[in-house]
């Protein structure tokens, strides 16, 4: 059978929120172009679909209607030293400024298109040991992830330049086709009947995503700061996420680099309804429950909490000897702090209905309660602490966790409550404090009070495990997207002409503009940012 051919102006590798947006540039220029997506045309979109939907900016409507103060000189400060970049890194920082210096005109595009965003902003991300945000400026999409695909794709389908767009689904890129010593085309497989395709033309960008949907190539590069993988890894990447563009790039002397810099997550469970193999959910983790090993004891020194630095949440689990953890708390805190980060089980923000999400601030996410009660066996319900215990060792099938070290982890947070508010001494609880002072946050965080309270029963024991989600490092670029070359003996770096690469699959640029911390909701505004300056590259050409 003749193998199929097609032909553009420029050829996108991926159908994610990157690639989305670069072939909505493109059409704005009257390009031909083509989408390679190896997923199902419902899944349009990628990951950014199942995402919450947070964006960073800077000095936003949404900031300044909140009366927070913010500026780039400040949000660099905050990037920086939670980046930790390496003393000789200088693509990361190049497009660290780039985007910092930028935000704004992110979000001028993305409003355009018809997305519009929660009022209040959220303060994600704080630091911890190092400064992080210093201000909000987690910006919610109303319609979380989903509404703004859907709104990015309402947009590209009513595009006046559409017939332009050649939509290639469960097609599977898989190489480079070379001709004297140029990029002229990729090679596939359209795997809905397994026939083989070209895709010829002038241009090419990679939007594949990142790694860390292999869970392969996760281990593989596993940070040195994390000790060994843990046995066990949830997937809450995209599952074409899998690298296999990145080794292709490298192999025609792209340089793909910082890999080991993942943004992967402490709280993840094992889906109760998976969609793909190891699928994992990812828990938002109330700030008032208890944060313990897998013996059932308090890490530390400092208490581990959500939202104040991801990556310390992660190291600390994986310096224990079984590298997952258990979070304890009660029914109470459960129904008003506990979430999933993702449009899924978020349906009052998903479905855009202002009376859903006020019932779910106000009266707790019910839906998600019950679906984990009903249908995770990691979520285990008991009435007294020793009945809890038993039930946490009857899950991993080992006797861990003793009763006494339970309780004694229990006690050294309740007996705060006994001595008297103004001589409570628990950083989890000084932080609880903090931050219900801003008022994004008061709504969904209970003041502080005893965990072990007959009248908030059931105990609550959720066991946790550490998920993949993104990749920090990736392919590197220039500020035109346009991929380099692997350093000579010199440094010195070649540019490759026609070959791009956008969003994850760049490291969110330059192969690594976060270095080892995000400051959250820069993942998505940086895949579009990353996008449009390969789309306008292309264009000018």
């Amino acid at each position: 059978m003749a193998i199929k051919t097609y032909q553009a102006n420029t050829v996108i590798i991926g159908g994610g929120i990157s690639g989305i947006t670069a072939a909505i540039e493109l059409l704005d220029a009257n390009k031909k172009v083509i989408i390679i997506e190896r997923d199902f045309e419902k899944n349009f979109g990628g990951l950014a679909k199942e995402s919450f939907g947070g964006m960073f900016f800077i000095n936003s409507k949404q900031q300044r209607f909140s009366k927070i103060k913010d500026d780039v000189s400040l949000a660099k400060k905050d990037w920086f030293s939670f980046a930790e970049f390496d003393e000789n890194e200088v693509w990361g920082k190049k497009w660290a400024n780039a985007y910092l210096e930028s935000t704004l005109k992110v979000y001028d595009w993305v409003t355009s298109k018809k997305v519009k965003f929660f009022p209040i902003v959220h303060w994600v991300e704080r630091g911890l040991h190092l400064p992080g945000n210093s201000v909000p400026r987690f910006h919610m999409v109303w319609g979380t992830g989903h509404g703004l695909i859907e709104a990015l794709l309402n947009h590209l389908k009513s595009h006046s330049n559409y017939k332009n767009l050649q939509l290639l689904f469960r097609h599977k890129a898989e190489d480079f086709k070379i001709e004297n010593k140029k990029i002229v085309g990729i090679k596939g497989i359209d795997e809905a009947n397994q026939n083989a395709f070209n895709c010829e033309a002038d241009n090419f960008i990679v939007a594949t995503g990142g790694i860390n949907g292999s869970m392969q190539k996760v281990r593989q590069h596993w940070h040195k700061d994390w000790n060994q993988p843990p046995k066990t890894i949830l997937n809450g990447s995209h599952h074409y996420s899998d690298g296999l563009i990145h080794d292709k790039v490298n192999e025609i002397g792209g340089h793909v680099t910082h890999l080991d810099l993942m943004w992967n997550y402490a709280a993840g469970i094992p889906h109760p309804y998976p969609k793909r193999e190891n699928h994992g959910l990812s828990l938002v983790p109330p700030k008032s429950a208890l944060w313990l090993n897998y013996k059932g004891e308090r890490m530390g020194p400092t208490p581990l909490i959500t939202a104040f630095d991801t990556r310390y949440l992660v190291t600390k689990i994986c310096e224990q000897k079984k590298q997952f953890s258990w979070q304890i708390l009660n029914e109470k805190i459960a129904y008003k702090e506990l979430g999933v980060s993702g449009s899924e089980f978020n349906e009052g923000i998903k479905n855009k209905n202002i009376f859903s999400f006020l019932k779910s601030v106000l009266k707790g996410n019910k839906h998600l309660i019950k679906t984990l009660e009903k249908d995770s066996p990691n979520y285990i319900k008991a009435n007294s602490i020793e009945e809890l215990a038993k039930k946490m060792n009857a899950l991993t099938g080992e006797n861990d966790v003793e009763v006494a070290t339970l309780k004694k982890s229990i006690a050294s947070y309740d007996d705060n409550f006994n001595r008297g508010k103004n001589i409570w001494n628990d950083d989890q609880i000084r932080r609880i404090v903090h931050a219900r002072q801003y008022k994004g946050d008061k709504k969904r965080t209970l003041k502080p009070q005893k965990l072990d309270n007959p009248k908030n029963y059931p105990l609550i024991a959720i066991r946790e495990f550490i998920l993949s989600r993104k990749s920090l490092g990736g392919i590197q670029t220039n500020l035109n997207s346009q991929v380099l070359s692997i350093p000579n003996k010199k440094g010195e770096q070649k540019t490759f002409e026609n070959l791009y690469a956008v969003g994850e699959a760049a490291g969110f640029g330059g192969g690594g503009s976060h270095g080892k911390r995000a400051l959250e909701g820069t993942f998505l505004a940086t895949c579009i940012f990353t996008a449009q300056k390969a789309a306008e590259h292309i264009t000018n050409k």
